[in-house]
């Protein structure tokens, strides 16, 4: 039992300092490249919604057109 919390406890400091090592080695962007690549998933979020309502309203409209044909 001891062995295990102690076999654990090292284990978890081996990873906090794998960890802090590699977060030095992370090359963080600028905050202009942060604010550029915001900007282009926003935009994209907008375009595809807007594509997907009109898809969307199309063929709800394609279907509401042959249910009705072949309910009547």
């Amino acid at each position: 039992m001891a062995a295990d919390v102690q076999k654990w406890s090292q284990s978890t400091k081996d990873y906090i300092n794998e960890l802090k090592l590699e977060m030095r080695r992370v090359t963080w962007p600028s905050r202009q490249q942060v604010e550029s690549t915001t900007a282009v998933v926003i935009f994209s979020v907008f375009a595809f919604a807007a594509y997907f309502y009109v898809v969307d309203g199309i063929l709800s409209k394609g279907v509401r057109t042959v249910l009705n044909f072949f309910t009547k």
